[in-house]
């Protein structure tokens, strides 16, 4: 994320601190005057401190994300996704920043029959990922006030081409497996999941830095687009490869069991009617531009590469 979103804010005039714990390297991020990267963990409230001078905003990206990553270290996602957090948010008050930006998650509502799940829904984690990002949003809401101001957003899953590319997401999963296997694996397919181009959330976030503290002041918005069952997904994924890189067509469905039960469909009104905010990407052109990635030889080893997926980079770097 922070390699689509860097780029933007700098090309808006900002100087940017990207702190992060570099566990994916930093070579997707540009080297462009106006940003300093700092390799820092976020639980090391002592140095993350540090870096606070002249900061007048925080976009809380940091976190251990995906949801089978917890089943490694348990204790992990609690002391990065939750223990440090409000450490983190005072450190932020005390120092003098204006705003704070926390990117949630939309998986914090579970499993939900409802046709539109808005921000009023109750959260049902089913995993620790989501249980601490939810936990998560009152801690911040708390601080609000006239001198610190706090909004929650709630994303989709991305989908799209980044520098640092993660092929651990369900759009961009069944991609490669179509272009690199012929293949798309289908794990159950009736479950409901929401998407939003990488592009979209990350335009969100600049907008977020630059719109009237009154107009997101203490809110939390959904952030999505295209609601669509994973069975779904695949048959877009299947259509736009084919047309894409015609070579590699007849492209194979293949259905099998899930144990992954999270499907609901999210409500992206309140933004849209609050910010403006409508997404402009879809996951047709989150696709296309896998492809051309593809194409272009800038996702090699897509299998084989820890550095595309979450859960195994973790293994490897035995993060504790």
């Amino acid at each position: 994320m922070g390699c689509v979103l860097a780029p933007k804010l700098l090309d808006r005039g900002y100087e940017i601190i990207v702190y992060d714990l570099m566990l994916f390297g930093d070579r997707g991020l540009p080297r462009r005057n106006g940003l300093e990267i700092v390799r820092g963990d976020i639980r090391n409230a002592e140095f993350f401190v540090s870096k606070l001078d002249d900061v007048d905003c925080v976009i809380h990206l940091a976190c251990i994300s995906n949801d089978p990553s917890f089943e490694l270290q348990p204790g992990l996602s609690r002391a990065i996704n939750f223990d440090c957090f409000e450490p983190m948010v005072d450190a932020c008050v005390a120092r003098g920043v204006k705003r704070f930006i926390y990117a949630s998650t939309s998986s914090v509502y579970g499993v939900s029959d409802a046709p539109d799940v808005t921000e009023t829904h109750s959260l049902v984690p089913l995993t620790d990922y989501n249980k601490y990002k939810g936990l998560c949003e009152p801690v911040l809401l708390r601080r609000q006030s006239p001198e610190f101001t706090t909004v929650v957003i709630r994303p989709a899953t991305v989908c799209g081409y980044s520098p640092r590319m993660r092929l651990d997401l369900s759009v961009n999963i069944l991609t490669n497996h179509a272009v690199n296997r012929g293949t798309i694996t289908v794990f159950g397919g009736s479950q409901k999941r929401p998407n939003i181009h990488i592009d979209d959330i990350t335009d969100l976030y600049v907008d977020l830095v630059e719109r009237p503290a009154k107009e997101i002041a203490g809110e939390i918005f959904n952030a999505g687009y295209q609601n669509h069952t994973i069975a779904d997904i695949a048959g877009i994924v299947k259509s736009v490869v084919e047309a894409e890189m015609p070579g590699k067509a007849a492209i194979r469905i293949e259905t099998s069991p899930s144990n992954d039960l999270r499907s609901y469909h999210v409500s992206s009104r309140k933004i849209a009617e609050k910010l403006g905010f409508v997404p402009r990407r879809t996951i047709e052109d989150a696709v296309r531009g896998m492809c051309r990635a593809f194409s272009e030889g800038r996702l090699p080893n897509s299998f084989d590469d820890d550095i595309y997926y979450n859960v195994k980079t973790i293994k490897k770097l035995n993060l504790s």
